[in-house]
């Protein structure tokens, strides 16, 4: 009989792309140095569970719930998180590799991005509301009808926002960073 419960456990070093998923469920655990890459994690619940050094690199994430769960110096390629089940997902990463990941409509107020790098992220009609961008890498990042009311990128480089297609009141910005603002405006800014 498969254990599809698991809580208050500390998982380390496992690779779980050999394991069948479906219908697990993680509360309250720790996963350290594991290997979700290209690992089918549909349908699986995770509830306040941190992650430290694991990849989950292209892993398909259909109706995966994420309940207070925080990614540690993780590997998060090409992810696509607008598939994952959006009732009470809320997230914080820090020291993680984003690149290419989704975050398509969904609400994420308050979440924190700190050090990480998101090139080539698509926040597309994502309600940002009061998230924090802290020393991120935002090159090529795609903000489109984007709720960002609050949002702080005043320690994060390399993004591109259009005022005008976007919500921003009361959006924190860096002097340094204004170029990232009027890029479509073809002007010259120099500090």
């Amino acid at each position: 009989m498969a254990i599809n419960y698991v809580e208050n456990a500390i998982i380390e070093n496992k690779k779980f792309t050999e394991i069948d998923f479906s219908g697990m469920e993680y509360e309250n655990c720790e996963f350290i140095n594991c290997d979700f890459s290209n690992s089918n994690l549909s349908g699986c619940s995770y509830t306040e569970c941190i992650f430290s050094d694991c990849d989950f690199s292209l892993s398909k994430l259909d109706n995966t719930k994420f309940t207070d769960i925080k990614f540690y110096n993780c590997k998060l390629l090409g992810l696509n998180f607008s598939y994952c089940n959006p009732f009470l997902l809320s997230f914080e990463f820090q020291d993680c590799n984003l690149n290419l990941a989704s975050f398509y409509k969904l609400k994420l107020k308050n979440t924190s991005f700190i050090n990480c790098d998101l090139i080539e992220v698509d926040f597309t009609e994502a309600d940002m509301t009061q998230t924090v961008f802290e020393k991120c890498d935002l090159k090529k990042a795609i903000f489109e009808k984007t709720i960002l009311n609050k949002a702080d990128f005043r320690t994060s480089a390399n993004y591109l926002i259009d005022p005008q297609n976007n919500d921003m009141f009361k959006a924190k910005f860096s002097i340094s960073g204004i170029s990232g603002l009027l890029y479509k405006h073809d002007i010259i800014i120099e500090f």
